[in-house]
């Protein structure tokens, strides 16, 4: 957008002084010489041969004197018949004494065979008008002088039988605010028309001189109008200019001007420290009547205006009407039909860098101090469209609609802000990629200098939709230069059967990233039944709770952190640090500052009782399709009566369709939310403790089926209260009964039986 102290000056110079004095200066002037020198034969008398000295002709109507005519010597010469008049003085009162006009010289010839009056040498003409002429004595001079406009010219020709009179040579016109000029000039009576034959040239005076040029210009009573061909406007020494092929200027009856129209190729200019052009296929100045200041102008067909620099701004649209108000000070311009209003932003000014577009179809400008873009509105649907520009990748745009648009601007009249309502809707696309789309109540934007939009904020029922991926919320704010979508106010995200609330959320739309922060709940669902899994298997839901959760790359793996739980009917893991994946019903728990991984298991035996295990450690991974879950680091599991501690410990379990279902047990423990264990491997510094017996070794290998106990390395040893100490290379004992078995060394196998009282 062009700066609006540009355009007022263009409009408002030039056009008026030029009417008024060019109109005023022939029709006034040339219709008042041949009133007045028609007379001047006539009076005189053909058949004088001398010299008069001293005469005045005057001619009266209703007592009021309509002209003057005074010559200090008049002769007529008998030959050829011809008259001369010297130092003439021709005073124009008008028939209601509201003119004081003058036309002067030292010398004027008359052909009365041709009827030619023609002066020889300078004529001078001043042209004044006499307002309180009417009441003032007859033949009085004005009071007052100051608007007195005067012209002068040489080889000015006048027919007394036509009317018409022309001269070639130049022509020269001063007026207290501005002087000029044109070469040859043709008034034709019959047709009341003025024609400024070439190199119309008018400069004006005062705080910003300005020069108007043109090639030709033609004047008309009927319709009172003055025709410019191609003139030039000119500010500064050319550094602000205005010009068109055409320009016609309509006067009122008072030669007053009433509006201005540029035609075909109207372009206007200022190169100063930000440069500003604009252009159209017409241009409409309207005048305030009788106060010599714009009240409107209009331009149509292909309106178009730029302003110049390292973040260039354009404005296109069929039609701008802009108002005025005082002494020519914009207040405001109105853009319609088609408006589209562009931004461009710097190459490689920054990463985000993205261009802006609006359009609407109309658009209203608010001018604060008659040169600075304060605010604008849209009427009708409008829409936003930021594109990234190079180096950043191509065909990447965002969209954005509401049904009405507000904007801001700065100091340096670039969009600061644009506020959106309602029914407001952000829509991202890029090549290869789903379409993102957001809806809420209203939108916020904020823009940054030279890198368009730097945020995105939605407020009211916020609904977002990427690709699989949906989320509510009551606001929403996206960065562009991260692309990041931060949620709050009761977010909630669903992903392909996950569903996540928390305090904040947080959407990488570029690096398929999504965070969460403070009181955060995902629950999987949509889950197939696993018959190959074991823990994790059922369609039932999957829940994890936490205080944050991240997921990179896919939304599938995700990782829970702070006071972490994830749950599956009964089976529970509790740790500083969770990762899930969704797909391959993984878990990876971990502990942290002294807080270690809490699993509790739940498993069906032969007889379908159910039975709880707890086991903590510093590590558990679990891997559904393998059916085992592996804990590291101080390992501890409880269950029943009985206390299992090592460096490390495997548990797998049997899968939920490979248990034949032959009796009622059998079918209710594969149809049961629990898992079935198989086998239990602990390893590295072993203990087993029961109230009645403690063992220890290196390893212990647990056979759910048999309930069969297996300790060995060390040597393995079981301590009993009542009994004493039972060692071997292998010691086999059932947690059913109190029996346990004793294998000595290969060449020296030995078993021991021995009841234990429980």
């Amino acid at each position: 957008m062009p700066q609006i102290a540009h355009l007022r000056r263009w409009f408002a110079l030039g056009a008026v002084l030029m009417c008024t004095l060019v109109c005023g200066m022939y029709f006034y002037a040339r219709l008042r010489v041949q009133n007045a020198l028609k007379q001047i034969p006539e009076k005189m008398g053909v058949n004088i041969e001398q010299t008069s000295n001293g005469f005045t002709i005057s001619k009266s109507e209703q007592g009021r004197t309509l002209f003057k005519v005074q010559a200090s010597k008049a002769v007529q010469f008998k030959e050829g018949g011809h008259a001369e008049l010297h130092d003439v003085t021709i005073t124009l009162y008008g028939k209601d004494s509201s003119r004081f006009d003058r036309i002067y010289g030292k010398n004027f010839q008359y052909n009365p065979k041709t009827g030619d009056v023609t002066g020889e040498g300078r004529v001078d003409i001043d042209l004044q008008s006499n307002p309180q002429g009417a009441i003032e004595p007859d033949q009085a001079a004005p009071k007052a002088a100051e608007k007195v406009i005067r012209l002068s010219t040489t080889a000015l020709k006048f027919n007394q039988r036509t009317g018409d009179a022309h001269t070639d040579q130049k022509v020269d016109f001063d007026l207290p605010q501005a002087n000029g000029s044109a070469v040859g000039v043709t008034y034709v009576a019959k047709t009341n028309v003025l024609t400024m034959q070439s190199q119309v040239n008018l400069f004006l005076r005062g705080a910003t001189p300005a020069t108007i040029t043109a090639l030709h210009g033609v004047i008309t009573r009927d319709p009172h109008q003055v025709v410019l061909d191609h003139p030039h406007l000119a500010i500064k020494q050319g550094k602000e200019w205005a010009d068109a092929e055409k320009a016609t200027l309509y006067l009122r009856p008072d030669n007053t001007l009433d509006h201005v129209i540029a035609e075909n190729s109207v372009r206007l200019a200022a190169d100063s420290a930000q440069p500003a052009r604009a252009q159209c296929d017409q241009f409409n100045l309207l005048m305030q009547p009788g106060r010599g200041v714009i009240s409107t102008a209009t331009l149509t067909g292909h309106v178009q205006m730029n302003l110049i620099g390292q973040q260039p701004l354009q404005e296109n649209s069929d039609a701008a009407v802009l108002y005025f108000s005082g002494a020519n000070v914009l207040t405001k311009i109105h853009a319609e039909k088609n408006v589209r209003l562009l931004q461009h932003q710097a190459t490689g000014n920054e990463k985000s860098a993205q261009d802006m577009e609006l359009t609407a179809p109309v658009v209203d400008f608010i001018v604060i101090n008659g040169d600075r873009l304060n605010y604008a509105e849209t009427n009708g649907p409008p829409q936003i469209a930021l594109r990234a520009v190079p180096p950043n990748p191509s065909g990447r745009q965002t969209v954005v609609t509401a049904a009405k648009f507000e904007a801001h601007f700065d100091d340096q009249g670039q969009i600061s802000s644009v506020h959106g309502a309602p029914d407001a809707r952000i829509v991202a696309t890029a090549p290869n990629e789903p379409q993102r789309a957001s809806t809420s109540s209203v939108v916020d934007a904020a823009f940054g200098s030279g890198s368009g939009i730097n945020k995105l904020v939605q407020e009211g029922n916020v609904y977002y939709l990427d690709d699989e991926r949906k989320a509510w919320a009551d606001h929403a704010t996206y960065t562009p230069g991260d692309q990041m979508l931060v949620l709050t106010g009761s977010p909630r995200v669903v992903d392909n059967g996950t569903t996540t609330t928390a305090s904040v959320m947080r959407l990488n739309r570029g690096a398929e990233e999504a965070f969460a922060d403070g009181n955060v709940h995902s629950t999987y669902s949509d889950l197939q039944p696993q018959p190959d899994g074991a823990l994790l298997a059922t369609s039932s839901p999957i829940h994890v709770s936490s205080r944050s959760m991240s997921a990179r790359g896919t939304p599938a793996i995700a990782t829970y952190t702070g006071g972490a739980r994830l749950w599956q009917d009964d089976n529970l893991v509790e740790a500083p640090s969770i990762q899930f994946d969704r797909d391959h019903r993984y878990v990876l728990a971990e502990a942290w500052a002294g807080r270690g991984v809490s699993t509790v298991l739940t498993e069906t035996d032969s007889k379908g009782n159910v039975t709880s295990v707890t086991v903590t450690s510093d590590k558990l991974s679990y891997s559904d399709p393998e059916r085992k879950a592996h804990f590291t680091g101080h390992v501890v599991a409880e269950g029943g009566d009985m206390k299992v501690t090592a460096k490390e410990v495997e548990a797998y379990f049997k899968p939920r369709g490979g248990v034949s279902t032959t009796s009622k047990s059998d079918a209710a423990q594969n149809n049961s939310t629990t898992a079935t264990l198989d086998t239990i491997v602990a390893t590295d510094d072993v203990v087993i403790t029961e109230p009645e017996r403690k063992g220890t070794g290196n390893k212990l290998v647990y056979t759910a089926a048999t309930d069969k106990f297996v300790l060995t390395g060390g040597p393995p040893s079981i301590f009993d209260a009542e009994r004493g100490k039972i060692t071997g290379d292998s010691l086999t004992f059932y947690k059913r009964d109190d029996r346990v078995e004793v294998e000595g060394s290969r060449s020296s196998p030995a078993v021991t039986e021995t009841r234990v009282a429980r």
